[in-house]
Formats: C-alpha cells, sequence, structure tokens
C-alpha cells in the first residue's frame, strides 16, 4: 500500500494564469504542485509514490498524446489510483466524455479563475469521499491519493459557523452581525461576503462599518442581478467572512448553483465562514415541511452542510414573540403581513418548525459529544455491527419522500446509506427522466447508489442486501393492481422469505 507523508501534484500545463490558478489552490491545502513541461515524463511523474493529482491542459498536450497518456496511467498499477485532470478550451467542451472514458477523473473548462481553480479540488474531494471511505476513516495514514486529499482538506479547510433557526426573522442575520463586530472590535480583519438585509432597519444598521466585497453583477433574461464575488473573496483573504442564506439559488451563470456551494469553495481555500440557514431549507426535512406548512420549499441544502459545520448556534424565540416582529413590520413590509400570518406565521406551523430546529440541533450536538468522547477515550464500545440501511428505488416522484425518509432514519441510527433501483423491464423516457431526479436526490443526501437487472425484484434487493450487509430495507408502499399480485408474488414476500437477520420497513406513499 501505497505511502503519501508529502502528496504532490504535477502540472502539464504552459506558464499563465491557469497555472497560476491551480497552483494556488492546492497550495491552500498545502500540496506542492510540480511543473512537468517535458511531457514524455509525466506519465513516469505519476507512478511516483508522492503524486496526488495530475493536471493536463488540452491545450498544451496534443490530443492523441494526452489520451494515450491517461490510458497510460491508468493500466499502471502503482499509478491507477492518481486523480487526472484534464483542462479543456471552451471550444472543446464536446471532447469531454472522450477523456473521461481514457480514465481522466474530471474534465473542466478554461480559463480558470482561483475560485474556479478551488472547484475543481472540491469535486475531487467529493469523489473522494465515495470511492474511498474506508482508506479515509484512518487519520493517521494517507493511504490512497484520495484519502491524502480528504485529509488535507479537512486539516487545511477554514471553519464553518452557522446561525441556525426556526423562521425567518429570529435573529440570525442579526447575531451574525453583532458578533461580527464583535471579533471586529477585537482586531479581527472580518469582511462580509453577503449580507440580505430585506430592508430590515435594524440589520441594515449593523451592516454599516464592516467591510464588504462587492458583488458581482450578472445579467439573466434581460435584468442585471447580483451575486457574491467569490474570486475578489479569495483575492481579499480576509479572516472571516459573512455569507447570509445558505440555501440560496444563485443566478444562471455563476460559478456553483447554490450558496453554500460557495461557501465551500471559500472553506477549502483555508478561510473561515459564518452563515445563516433557516430549517425549512435541510434537504431530508422537504416533505415533512410541506407536511406541517402545505408550502413546498423549493430551495433546499443537503443535511451534510449541518453535519460538516463546526459550530451551531440556535436562535430562537417564542412564536407568538415573532408574530409580534411581523405584526410590527420588523420581518417583511406591512402590505405581506396579513397575508404572511394566516399562511406560514402561524403558531401551529411556528412551533412545529421551531421544535423540528431544536431536535436538529440537538441531535448534532450529540454526535459531537460522541465524538469527544471517543478521542478523550470515555466512550464505550460500539455494540453490535455497523447499521447499513437500503431504499429501493422506483421510478416515481413519490420514491423522491421515500429517499428523505431513508436519510433521517440513517442519519439517527449513525448508519451507512445506501439506495438502490432493481430495472426489471426498460423504463420509459419519462421514467428515465424520473429516476435521474431521484438518484441525484439520493447523491445529494451522500448515499450510495447503484443500479442493477433482475427479473424477480424481491430475489434480486435480496440478494444485493446480503452482499453489502444491508441492516435495514425501506420499500414504498406498493402500487401493483391486484390483477398483478396475482400472478407475481409482492416484492416484501419475497425480500422476507429470502432473508433471516435484515429488518424491512415499508413506507406510505403519504401520511
Amino acid at each position: 500500500m501505497k505511502s503519501f507523508k508529502e502528496p504532490r501534484a504535477v502540472l502539464a500545463m504552459n506558464e499563465g494564469p491557469d497555472a497560476d490558478a491551480v497552483s494556488g489552490a492546492l497550495l491552500n491545502l498545502g500540496i506542492e504542485a510540480y511543473r512537468a513541461a517535458q511531457i514524455p515524463w509525466a506519465v513516469s511523474m505519476a507512478a511516483r509514490a508522492d503524486t496526488l493529482v495530475m493536471v493536463y491542459d488540452a491545450t498544451v498536450v496534443p490530443r492523441e498524446q494526452l489520451l494515450a497518456d491517461l490510458r497510460a496511467i491508468r493500466e499502471r498499477p502503482e499509478s491507477r489510483d492518481v486523480l487526472l485532470v484534464v483542462l479543456l478550451p471552451l471550444e472543446a467542451a464536446a471532447q469531454a466524455e472522450t477523456y473521461s472514458a481514457a480514465g481522466a477523473n474530471l474534465v473542466e473548462q478554461t480559463p480558470l479563475t482561483p475560485a474556479k481553480a478551488t472547484r475543481i479540488l472540491l469535486r475531487l474531494l467529493r469523489q473522494a469521499r465515495f470511492a474511498d471511505e474506508e482508506a479515509a476513516k484512518d487519520a493517521s495514514i494517507a493511504s490512497t491519493p484520495m484519502a491524502a486529499l480528504l485529509q488535507r482538506a479537512t486539516r487545511r479547510r477554514g471553519r464553518h459557523k452557522i446561525y441556525v433557526g426556526a423562521a425567518p426573522g429570529v435573529g440570525k442575520t442579526y447575531a451574525m452581525l453583532r458578533e461580527a463586530h464583535d471579533r471586529k472590535g477585537r482586531g479581527e480583519d472580518v469582511v462580509i461576503g453577503l449580507v440580505e438585509t430585506h430592508g430590515r432597519h435594524e440589520t441594515a444598521q449593523l451592516v454599516e462599518g464592516l467591510e464588504m466585497v462587492p458583488r458581482l453583477h450578472l445579467s439573466y433574461k434581460g435584468t442585471t442581478l447580483t451575486e457574491m464575488d467569490l474570486d475578489g473573496i479569495l483575492a481579499r483573504r480576509p479572516g472571516l467572512v459573512l455569507v447570509d442564506e445558505l440555501a440560496h439559488t444563485n443566478v444562471p451563470g455563476s460559478l456553483n448553483a447554490k450558496r453554500y456551494e460557495d461557501v465551500q469553495v471559500i472553506r477549502l481555500a483555508g478561510l473561515p465562514v459564518i452563515s445563516t440557514l433557516n430549517i425549512q431549507h435541510i434537504e431530508s426535512l422537504n416533505d415533512i415541511v410541506e407536511r406541517i406548512t402545505g408550502i413546498k420549499v423549493r430551495e433546499t441544502v443537503p443535511d451534510s452542510v449541518l453535519e460538516d459545520a463546526d459550530e451551531l448556534v440556535l436562535v430562537d424565540i417564542s412564536p407568538e414573540a415573532l408574530q409580534e416582529r411581523l405584526q410590527a413590520g420588523q420581518i417583511y413590509a406591512q402590505d405581506k403581513v396579513t397575508q404572511s400570518l394566516g399562511n406560514f406565521f402561524t403558531t401551529h406551523n411556528l412551533t412545529a418548525l421551531r421544535e423540528m430546529v431544536l431536535r436538529e440541533v440537538a441531535d448534532k450536538v450529540d454526535v459531537r459529544l460522541e465524538a469527544v468522547r471517543a478521542d478523550i477515550g470515555k466512550a464505550e464500545e460500539p455494540i453490535g455491527i455497523q447499521e447499513r440501511v437500503l431504499i429501493c428505488l422506483t421510478p416515481t416522484v413519490q420514491a423522491q419522500r421515500l429517499v428523505r425518509r431513508g436519510a433521517r432514519l440513517a442519519d439517527r441510527l449513525n448508519a451507512e446509506l445506501s439506495v438502490l433501483f432493481v430495472e426489471d423491464h426498460r423504463p420509459t423516457q419519462e421514467e428515465e427522466k424520473i429516476l435521474a431526479q431521484n438518484f441525484s436526490l439520493a447523491e445529494t443526501l451522500e448515499a450510495e447508489t447503484a443500479r442493477i437487472r433482475g427479473l424477480d425484484v424481491g430475489q434480486a434487493i435480496a440478494r444485493y442486501a446480503a452482499e453489502h450487509q444491508i441492516t435495514l430495507i425501506l420499500l414504498g408502499e406498493s402500487r401493483r393492481s391486484r390483477v398483478t399480485a396475482l400472478f407475481r408474488s409482492p416484492i416484501l414476500d419475497a425480500i422476507l422469505h429470502a432473508t433471516s437477520d435484515i429488518d424491512v420497513v415499508t413506507v406510505a406513499s403519504q401520511e
């Protein structure tokens, strides 16, 4: 097994802004980048035990030679697990699949900026979490490039503190800005990456006196909109960055689709962040929030955003106090008060959301306490085996509720989560589209996904569960007709008959 005491990168690139951006992003993780201008020996460099990642610029290396290099690296046992990145000019985007098929882990378009180069490492990290999960568990070694990248990122990324609340107007942004002024008063270098005041006078007053990185101006459908300037923040390199509303969806054309991804880039560059989030924006709670409030929340963040945070701060006030603030015009304009009180801001809704945020933060505190006890040797030895939850997917929209329920359950059990689709017939085009959405949701919730073929769905599920040491299977409510049931045994019966030590739970399609 390889040892990566001092992992490094090899860049097959010309001198210039793109190479500087990649080198800078790697350096933020403490990884030194070497140039392999003589391409013929770049492949041999990948075989070195300390090589973590190789970045090829397709504008420098001839296409056929680059493809041959990628295949050669993948064929050599000693360099097969090196992370490979190919940089393509915009006009060559159609060639991305060709390079991926030849062995590239990632294909990115140039030109690069510091933020875009950092996002390349972030995307490699997402692959690393799945591909090298077992090796990454041992923090004392870096047995593969992916494990090395995970450890470097964990050690070097900036801290993340989140102010969490039950609803808009509880005072999350206000509390964040108050802390910013306190830190500035102690001599810390604090800047505002992005803060939304929503016309609230008290919040706007606290923005004054704090440095703000100018926003980017982006055109969309004939309108100019503003977003956070990631490259401006990375160039400024402050001691602390304030970023409001993590669940915000960025303007199309931005580097990242969501603001929480912007925060991940900032943290990976080594900069600490304080941000804000409402509980209804947690992805796995989406169905529960809709059932309680009757409102479908469109902007969500993965549960891992809370799990990866270094510190959670609950900002809490009673439903009655929040309603008083709303009626006083301290949350929304007066013309929206009556409508808000009758919809989202009812006592029932606010009480339920308050209970949810209290429980969620308490759960995360419990997890942190267990980790601390384990670190200091006071935790008892774990009893039994690792729980593993398997969600059985169908090509229906209702399956998304099953995925979210399974993610919540896995989180409660501290279990590994897998999602499986058994293909017993050729899916229609519409079913393929829905399946893609369901798998995307599962990956957002950091579940491992699999798709297998099998004429007998129950037998296929049971076989997969046995091979992957599953301890709990979640099925959606059966939608088979009575006529179909006469000729084919129910999936639940087939699973129960084929397994002896796996629990099976059927989840209702609606509650």
